[in-house]
């Protein structure tokens, strides 16, 4: 079934960017989804956009056309739904790469989350609905190599091929039991999806786990092996993990070797790392033994009323989502639980003004949550 789908369309001319752009303008609905390098250079980018209509699959490539921007109206048109698996990081990616916005967005895994789905990847939704087994050998591919081969290009075209046969079986479900009204307020809240800044220098090595059981000097010893190999990351334009491990770093700040022997015996190392960055890590070591010791950076805890409330918060949400057969964050989501509990809404009209973004949940669980609160 798979190998008796007609080719699809590679998009790497800007005439024929126009052309899909007319093409996409026309459909009511339109899917998407994209591939990035994520695990092959020191900042990733888009690498690929997909697009699929009833009638064709579409693979834009944004390495080789000089300007994707025709494509932004597609994206902020509201009577054009874009249908995402995952939404988030696309949304996060395509905005950051491209500054394009959105709306009007449909997401497969958030809607199956709200039906209460267990297995929510592309796959195993597809496998249970269609009968069809995706080959997912290239999730791991670097979708920067060009020409983009053949197999990457079949690949990629069946991540969005049967997204809106997908939509529409949720779509269904969704109405059938009233949680369409739920739906529809994430997917709006998916179109404002930030992404965190790039780590800075200052900041990446505390993201290390394990970094706190370090002795002070020990860690001013972690921060310069951070800051060599960030900039070997930069100059080979590969990620941090590819130039060395974050164990393998915190191995050699809590041992603090001081010949390439002592380093050659530690877990992590191994002999063309010793090769390519034995000497280097060594001076590195002996900068930070040298440096000033490093605390951690002070943290302002939250005041106890502030953890009392999320504490209840998060209970309530846990019996609630127990109850509706769904995770925890379907009721409640993260920010919302944060923001809840640092406003702490003493009124229906306080509550209401918290909540305005998501009407559903405030009608649904609005008296709740305020019960929760004013015991408080």
């Amino acid at each position: 079934m798979l190998n008796s789908l007609p080719e699809a369309t590679l998009v790497t001319r800007t005439s024929g960017l126009q052309q899909l752009v007319k093409t996409l303008s026309c459909q009511p609905i339109v899917a998407v989804d994209t591939e990035s390098n994520s695990l092959h250079a020191y900042r990733e980018q888009v690498c690929l956009i997909q697009f699929s209509i009833p009638q064709a699959d579409y693979l834009v490539d944004p390495l080789v056309l000089p300007d994707i921007s025709p494509l932004a109206p597609i994206f902020t048109n509201p009577k054009i739904e874009k249908v995402f698996h995952a939404a988030e990081y696309d949304v996060i990616c395509l905005r950051r790469d491209f500054d394009f916005e959105f709306k009007n967005l449909f997401d497969t895994m958030a809607a199956a989350r709200i039906l209460g789905r267990k297995a929510v990847g592309l796959g195993d939704m597809l496998l249970a609905e269609f009968g069809i087994a995706l080959d997912k050998r290239f999730q791991r591919a670097d979708w920067g190599e060009r020409p983009l081969p053949r197999s990457l290009q079949t690949y990629a075209r069946f991540d969005t091929h049967y997204l809106i046969a997908l939509r529409d079986r949720l779509w269904e479900e969704l109405v059938s039991r009233e949680l369409w009204p739920l739906a529809v307020e994430d997917f709006a809240r998916l179109c404002f999806s930030n992404g965190r800044a790039p780590d800075e220098e200052s900041e990446a090595c505390w993201r290390i786990n394990g970094i706190r059981d370090l002795s002070p000097q020990e860690t001013a010893v972690l921060a310069e092996l951070c800051q060599y190999r960030e900039g070997v990351a930069i100059s080979l334009d590969r990620p941090r993990f590819k130039v060395l491990g974050d164990q393998t770093l915190l191995n050699i700040a809590s041992t603090c070797p001081s010949s390439l022997d002592e380093l050659r015996n530690l877990p992590g190392m191994t002999q063309w790392q010793i090769h390519r960055h034995g000497r280097s890590i060594l001076e590195a070591v002996q900068r930070g033994l040298q440096a000033k010791p490093m605390h951690p950076p002070r943290t302002t805890r939250p005041d106890e009323s502030y953890l009392s409330r999320m504490e209840a918060l998060k209970k309530w949400r846990k019996v609630t989502a127990r109850k509706l057969e769904v995770e925890s964050d379907v009721v409640l989501p993260r920010d919302l639980l944060n923001e809840l509990s640092a406003r702490n809404p003493r009124t229906p009209q306080e509550l209401a003004e918290t909540m305005c973004d998501v009407p559903w949940r405030l009608e649904r669980f609005g008296s709740q949550i305020l019960e929760v609160l004013c015991k408080r």
